[in-house]
């Protein structure tokens, strides 16, 4: 056994979906089988497949908690291979920050809230407990890196870990591509209380039980995402049914629905699943908001 499957499973010991990268920090290429894409994608990717390949291909949507899986015989050989451990943020339930450089780490100690870090060769990771859409380049030497995208184990930091705060969530909004002007990327919006006046409960009450809902969807990458979005949607609706309202529903929606989409549910079937949820325990729902 390597040092790095050692280190694997480990992590998926404690529900944290791991796969092998190469030298150089790559996920493995597809195999021949999945090359171009050509299997039709993982059933856990953006647009639903049909890929049962054994081997970890697809990058980030290979990752797994099963140890059968990841000391099988198709992942075996990958570890010989393989120059680290990566894992996926979005289905451990977490967000990284990753900080490229100096600067980066510079800007993120005078304007993000503190929370626990990883060194890393050049810079920092700073993990927040939550999920979010990922995005790369959103500010010089900053990318986002949670649902539908890996992250290197590097240890497990230090410091302690607070929730996804909105000074977090705010950053892909408008993200400035080379040579290009600002754009808004297809993100949910996040649930503030800009959005729910009338809510009774803390932000911390909702948002503890946001970030909980969309760490089971997105934990359902082979099946059953669009189930428990219907399920986590209808637990937390009956939870403001005694609010005098608003309390930004259709935007709490719209987070239910982009974790089930990251999983491979298709947009509209996730956003049935939860206006069904929200229906169920008696609030209806006006469609969710998804940017």
């Amino acid at each position: 056994m390597t040092d790095h499957l050692r280190q694997a499973l480990e992590l998926a010991a404690r529900g944290v979906p791991v796969l092998p990268l190469r030298e150089g920090k790559g996920p493995f290429g597809n195999c021949h089988d999945c090359t171009d894409n050509r299997c039709g994608g993982r059933p856990n990717m953006k647009s639903a497949g049909a890929c049962a390949c054994p081997r970890p291909c697809h990058g980030w949507a290979a990752a797994t908690a099963s140890a059968d899986i990841v000391t099988s015989a198709a992942w075996t050989a990958a570890w010989r291979r393989a120059g680290a451990v990566a894992y996926h943020p979005g289905g451990a339930g977490v967000t990284v920050v990753d900080l490229d450089n100096a600067d980066a780490v510079a800007w993120a100690r005078e304007t993000l809230p503190a929370t626990r870090t990883v060194a890393t060769t050049r810079g920092e990771h700073w993990i927040y407990l939550g999920t979010m859409q990922s995005s790369n380049g959103v500010r010089p030497g900053v990318d986002i890196k949670s649902l539908m995208a890996y992250a290197r184990w590097l240890g497990p930091g230090e410091g302690q870990m607070i929730r996804l705060p909105e000074t977090v969530t705010a950053l892909p909004r408008y993200v400035v591509p080379a040579g290009g002007a600002a754009v808004s990327p297809m993100a949910p919006a996040a649930w503030s209380r800009e959005v729910a006046t009338g809510c009774r409960h803390t932000e911390r009450y909702v948002r503890t039980g946001l970030d909980k809902g969309v760490a089971m969807v997105t934990g359902h990458r082979e099946q059953g995402a669009a189930s428990q979005a219907f399920g986590v949607a209808r637990f937390l609706a009956a939870r403001h049914q005694e609010c005098p309202g608003p309390c930004g529903l259709e935007t709490l929606g719209g987070e239910i629905v982009a974790a089930a989409v990251s999983v491979g549910v298709p947009e509209p079937y996730a956003r049935r699943a939860v206006e069904r949820g929200f229906n169920e325990a008696g609030i209806p729902m006006p469609s969710t908001q998804m940017a």
